[in-house]
């Protein structure tokens, strides 16, 4: 596996994924966009001191974002890549999927599975406790992201903006629990991880591999009969096409509208 040296590299190739899914109209660019706005907000936070260990946050996120770029080529060669993300890439030829599932897949794959093998091989053994206070802070940097990303989605559903005006900061709570259960989940996984020697590692990562990709997976995209008659309401209703759903998460759309907004001369 090759780590990509600087954060920008790693940028480069989420650029590279999510122009491969414009030109292939697939909606794996959802998540690869999100994901792009996430790298950048983690790279500005090292840049502003945010974090306690600037290069070793780096190296996190850089060892990180390498396992989802190494499950995205090998998926794309046709090559066996992990349960988590194989049942999240597997959903490009689905068209019932909403763009939040395909988010919320993406997420469950990286988090769940990825966030916590990268943290213990960062820091493994007795120094992952130091780790523990940054890795904490990725979760502020994620509830960042939450409003942004629903102003985004309200571009593609319409109905989100209403909804979001009636539950008020309910609804931000609760993604933001649902991201800290995640994190504290990968953090329990990663203390796992550097408890046992190296050599145990495969075994405990196709455990756990198993129940990302299986269980978990299923609550995300065949979450039952009610939920799914929602689900598809909410399908019927998104708008525009694959390319623009992945240009309003990239931002691209807002950037494009404030700069016409912007006066001139």
């Amino acid at each position: 596996m090759q780590i990509p040296t600087e954060i920008d590299e790693v940028v480069r190739r989420l650029d590279d994924v999510i122009e491969w899914a414009r030109a292939e109209r697939s909606p794996l660019g959802y998540f690869a966009a999100l994901y792009r706005r996430v790298t950048l907000s983690v790279g500005q936070g090292i840049e502003d001191g945010v974090f306690d260990d600037g290069p070793r946050m780096a190296r996190l996120d850089l060892v990180f974002a390498q396992r989802y770029i190494d499950a995205f080529d090998a998926w794309r060669a046709g090559t066996p890549t992990t349960s988590a993300w194989s049942a999240t890439f597997d959903q490009a030829a689905r068209w019932r999927p909403i763009v939040v599932q395909h988010l919320l897949g993406g997420m469950n794959a990286h988090i769940n599975l990825d966030l916590g093998i990268a943290a213990a091989t960062v820091a493994p053994g007795d120094a992952l406790p130091d780790l523990r206070a940054d890795f904490m802070k990725i979760n502020a940097v994620l509830a960042a992201l939450v409003q942004g990303t629903k102003d985004q989605l309200a571009r593609i559903w319409r109905p989100l903006k209403w909804l979001d005006a009636l539950a008020g900061e309910v609804d931000d709570a609760v993604i933001n629990f649902s991201m800290t259960l995640a994190r504290d989940g990968a953090w329990s996984f990663a203390e796992c991880l550097a408890a046992r020697p190296e050599a145990e590692w495969p075994d405990m990562i196709a455990t756990r591999d198993a129940v990302i990709g299986g269980r978990i997976a299923d609550l995300v995209y065949r979450p039952g009969f009610w939920p799914d008659v929602l689900l598809l309401i909410v399908r019927l209703g998104e708008r525009g096409t694959v390319d623009g759903k992945i240009a309003a998460l990239t931002g691209a759309v807002a950037m494009a509208e404030k700069q016409r907004s912007a006066p001139t001369g």
